[in-house]
């Protein structure tokens, strides 16, 4: 059996090419489908809604921080693809025990990119995950032939939490997203996803501010909660899938964060 390296550096003798495949991250769930896997998944997490057809039709092992291991142990699975920030340290090592189990580490595009490719050739399918990384790359490109145009970079608060509000800080994928936008995360000094008070936000006074879709789902009653705090702020309703998932919907990403920046502009 051939080895494979893994984004946390380990090394995992796997039957290639795989043919019970649990995906319990969303992202790479959507990725193996556009890879074009179908029978070979044979499981996924409960917040793995892309592709639909998936979400209905394959079992599903719990959460991403809640696994099922006695469904887990059902599927009788060859490999469990999870990630480390999404998963629970401890369950992922209960399931390393037992299984082979492939794990990203994502920060930023390149890390991204890299796990697209790694995937790929991990789950035999190395054409069609270069393919999805050239065309990612050159949607990446062209936006930032787009907002060199602009020079200007606005300070921006990114909003993923209400009740306690929370943000997302540097060491972020959303930050390394945000860094493409031309936008300047005024809670950078911070790391990761942290709780702010509404005095710190009001205080900070960034220039826009973005409402995630998830985890939290800002909708357009909220707006004016946070417009009480910040006045001058512009607030803008924003996909987050498009600002954390960072597998295959990354190929919606370029054209999507062109069509924020005209936005915030107007």
């Amino acid at each position: 059996m051939p080895f494979y390296t893994d984004q946390l550096n380990r090394e995992i003798e796997i039957l290639y090419p795989p043919k019970r495949i649990i995906s319990l991250v969303p992202s790479q769930t959507e990725l193996l489908y556009d890879l074009g896997l179908d029978k070979e998944v044979i499981g996924l997490t409960n917040f793995c809604i892309h592709p639909i057809e998936w979400f209905y039709s394959k079992t599903r092992v719990g959460g991403t921080k809640n696994i099922n291991f006695k469904k887990i142990e059902q599927l009788n699975p060859d490999l469990i693809i999870g990630n480390k920030e999404e998963n629970e340290k401890e369950q992922i090592e209960k399931l390393m025990t037992d299984y082979k189990v492939w794990m990203s580490d994502i920060y930023n595009l390149n890390d991204a990119l890299n796990m697209i490719v790694q995937l790929g050739a991990l789950v035999s399918r190395p054409t069609e995950a270069s393919l999805i990384k050239l065309k990612i790359t050159e949607e990446f490109m062209q936006l930032l032939n787009f907002k060199k145009e602009l020079s200007v970079s606005t300070s921006v608060a990114y909003l993923i939490w209400r009740k306690p509000f929370m943000v997302a800080g540097s060491n972020t994928f959303i930050n390394d997203m945000l860094s493409h936008c031309n936008f300047n995360n005024i809670f950078a000094k911070n790391l990761r996803y942290f709780e702010v008070s509404e005095q710190k936000i009001a205080e900070a006074m960034p220039e826009l501010i973005l409402l995630s879709s998830e985890p939290y789902p800002f909708k357009e009653k909220h707006i004016q909660e946070i417009q009480n705090l910040c006045p001058n702020s512009k607030i803008i309703l924003v996909d987050g899938e498009l600002f954390s998932w960072y597998g295959s919907r990354l190929l919606k990403a370029g054209s999507y964060f062109k069509k924020l920046i005209i936005k915030k502009t107007a």
